[in-house]
């Protein structure tokens, strides 16, 4: 069950950073309306292709729920029927979420992939939480991060139908993103308790232990930073229409000179980890991983800047962040909590009901892999 558990994780995983990437790409290419209701897509399941299926067409049949668009309003069909010569708005319905009520097909059909990378990520959620009913009595905490993993994909699910029926409020995406980071802590973590060989995750003293939750800490601040720049940008795609990104970068407020600035502290902060580490006797190779990452990560943030926000970088920049933090806390729970074959982490786990002492959960583990 432990190994079928790591393969569900595994896959889970790239999962969500797949959909973080396409969530960017529609983002990037000002896609989030492409589907202006939720979960259909111009209340179709699959969604339209050209203009002419979101026009009024006479003696045409319609089902309801479908979607066109008259005189710049959405509309929806109340029940199935077939029209008449002209068009009859007591078969129709005002769509009154909002009043975005533009049809472009690219656009459509990006954000349709992102929805359905979406509900791809709920088919091995779904299995990691009914695999970790397993793990309910000798391991509880397993099938709690299970069921709180299962719980949070559908909450970033909801938030995304908010984040539709709002026209893409500001604020509302922020918490999409921190909704998709808890994801990953907790995919993250039940993975570091299913570990056995966890010694090539264990840094060497306490200053570097230190160091890693200074730089996990400041990660998450400049990801949350970065996407109230990003939320900026978004406003800005739209009040160019997508064009104009020289001037975008003076229309920036101070959060962007502060998320530029505080990139110097990260750098800093990760670069003395990284050195610190290299030296030790057994150092830990996923710090040097961190650092290239973090490096390509500056690089493509001074290419946003300096190359006015080149729309292939937008993505590139906020899924590598997304792998440094998931890396970060990654290692940062191997060494808060790791070896859950200790005894005092035993102690720990058992006293908060989290994990059936007897049998001790080195031994259950041994029994599992026998199986």
């Amino acid at each position: 069950m432990r190994r079928l558990l790591l393969r569900l994780l595994r896959i889970e995983l790239v999962l969500v950073y797949l959909v973080i990437v396409a969530g960017s790409v529609v983002r990037m290419s000002g896609s989030g309306m492409g589907c202006p209701d939720w979960p259909k897509c111009f209340g179709l399941l699959i969604p339209p292709t050209q203009h002419e299926q979101v026009e009024f067409h006479p003696y045409s049949d319609y089902k309801k729920g479908q979607m066109i668009v008259v005189n710049d309003t959405l509309w929806v069909a109340q029940n199935d029927f077939q029209t008449s010569g002209d068009w009859d708005r007591n078969y129709w319905s005002a769509y009154t979420k909002h009043d975005y009520s533009i049809f472009n097909p690219v656009h459509t059909w990006i954000e349709y992939i992102n929805r359905l990378l979406g509900a791809l990520a709920g088919i091995p959620m779904l299995l990691i939480f009914f695999a970790s009913l397993y793990y309910l009595r000798s391991f509880t905490i397993i099938t709690l991060i299970g069921a709180s993993g299962l719980f949070m994909l559908g909450f970033v699910a909801w938030l995304g139908k908010l984040v539709v029926d709002g026209h893409l409020i500001p604020g509302q995406i922020t918490l999409h993103m921190l909704g998709a980071m808890i994801i990953i802590a907790l995919l993250f973590t039940m993975m570091a308790l299913l570990q056995q060989n966890v010694q090539k995750y264990q840094l060497q003293s306490r200053p570097l232990k230190t160091l890693l939750s200074i730089a996990l800490v400041l990660t998450v601040v400049q990801i949350i930073m970065g996407t109230q720049v990003r939320e900026q940008v978004d406003e800005l795609y739209k009040q160019f229409d997508g064009g104009n990104r020289s001037a975008w970068l003076g229309e920036l407020d101070i959060t962007f000179y502060i998320h530029r600035s505080f990139s110097i502290a990260l750098l800093a902060v990760n670069g003395f980890l990284w050195q610190r580490n290299r030296k030790s006797d057994e150092p830990v190779t996923y710090i040097s991983l961190i650092m290239v990452l973090l490096l390509l990560e500056l690089i493509t943030g001074v290419t946003l800047v300096y190359a006015d926000f080149p729309p292939a970088a937008q993505p590139m920049h906020l899924v590598l962040a997304i792998i440094i933090f998931g890396l970060q806390y990654f290692l940062w729970f191997h060494n808060q909590l790791a070896r859950v074959k200790d005894p005092e982490s035993e102690t720990f786990l058992a006293k908060r009901g989290l994990l059936n002492s007897t049998p001790s959960f080195q031994s259950s583990m041994n029994q599992d892999e026998k199986k």
